[in-house]
């Protein structure tokens, strides 16, 4: 049976599916269903504080996994994410990343800001947040990035891939809803991003540890997308304004972050616009980000900077945001390789063969020969 092949066909497939999976059967779960509580009270499943009898809540190891396990294996990507960003990159591929990176990143944080100016920041057009507006729009689906611009695109292309895994996960969004007000203290990004940092520090040192690490950075994200949706409802997902809003956030993704990187490239001279069209995607592990950033607010909840109610308003947006991610990630990962083979025909009409571009990346230990050598 080729179940991870037909998982992988789905856009962000090892992400969406065990997600919707998960909220499938909480679903269920939630139903409350009399035959399945009247089971589990037969096979001696424990009862919840509320008094219903729940498969995803038996306790023991299967609770652990499947449903309670988010934050920890977050925190495990986040440390192996980390121990990807190689911080040896050649200047063209530095140089590449940075501005796609700067600019994907200055665009969310700008919608984000302005969205918080006309609408209400948690609930405002379509439902969409500020959250989830900055989490969709300044992540980005690296693998796919690594797969168009390996065949589109050329070595210094691929090789802006050390500097863009800075927007992997919530750091980004956190430092956005700082600069926005919210009241983040400093204890409550070193919790959030301490095994980033570590992880980082860590691969960076020792090639091999980067190496051994590596794998975690896949594995970890069906189990994590599993239990995320262990907490969420199918209603989510089927809402208008969820569905509006994921819609509307893929296409401010696409192409307000795919112009801003398209212009930054022009302006600084760099002829092939094909890396930019390619980043414009919502990364699938960017619907963690919003259970980050709850994890986050409770830290500065229990040291008194930030108000029950301010952390009540955010654990509440977070099943919303994570559906509307999930929503921009399906959609933004057709919208990027349509972008691209059409940015790419328009090229070679002018003369410009992007994969034969001037290459001055450095190939280095970790990065991985593969995604060096596409080209």
């Amino acid at each position: 049976m080729r179940i991870k092949d037909t998982i992988e066909k789905v856009p962000g497939g090892l992400m969406v599916i065990p997600l919707l999976l998960g909220a499938t059967l909480n679903t269920i779960d939630q139903m409350h269903i009399p035959a399945v509580m009247k089971g589990l009270e037969f096979l001696g499943a424990p009862q919840t504080e509320e008094g219903y009898y729940e498969f995803l809540r038996i306790g023991g190891f299967s609770q652990e996994l499947f449903k309670d396990s988010a934050l920890v294996l977050i925190a495990l990507f986040l440390f192996c994410v980390g121990s990807q960003m190689n911080l040896k990159v050649g200047g063209k591929a530095l140089k590449k990343g940075a501005l796609i990176t700067t600019s994907k990143y200055l665009t969310g944080l700008a919608v984000g800001m302005a969205f918080g100016f006309f609408f209400d920041p948690m609930s405002g057009l379509f439902g969409l947040s500020t959250l989830a507006i900055i989490a969709g729009m300044t992540n980005s689906n690296s693998g796919m990035y690594a797969a168009l611009t390996g065949q589109y695109g050329n070595r210094s292309d691929v090789g802006g891939l050390s500097i863009l895994a800075i927007n992997d996960g919530p750091f980004l969004t956190l430092l956005a809803l700082g600069i926005l007000g919210t009241a983040f203290p400093a204890i409550s990004f070193i919790a959030v991003l301490l095994p980033l940092g570590i992880g980082m520090l860590l691969g960076n040192l020792d090639p091999k540890i980067r190496e051994f690490l590596k794998p975690g950075e896949s594995l970890t994200i069906p189990f994590f997308a599993f239990s995320l949706g262990a907490g969420m409802n199918l209603a989510n997902f089927f809402n208008p304004d969820v569905l509006a809003g994921g819609l509307t956030l893929a296409a401010l993704t696409f192409f307000l972050t795919g112009i801003a990187g398209v212009v930054a490239f022009r302006l600084f001279r760099e002829k092939s616009v094909i890396a930019p069209v390619a980043e414009a995607s919502t990364a699938g592990n960017a619907a963690a980000t919003p259970a980050a950033v709850a994890a986050a607010a409770a830290t500065a909840a229990s040291s008194g900077a930030m108000t029950a109610a301010e952390y009540e308003a955010i654990q509440a947006i977070v099943p919303i945001a994570t559906a509307q991610i999930s929503i921009s990630t399906i959609t933004t990962a057709l919208l990027c390789p349509v972008g691209v083979i059409l940015i790419d025909r328009y090229q070679r009409k002018r003369g410009i063969d992007a994969t034969k571009d001037e290459v001055d990346v450095k190939e280095v230990p970790g990065q991985g020969a593969k995604e060096a050598a596409a080209n």
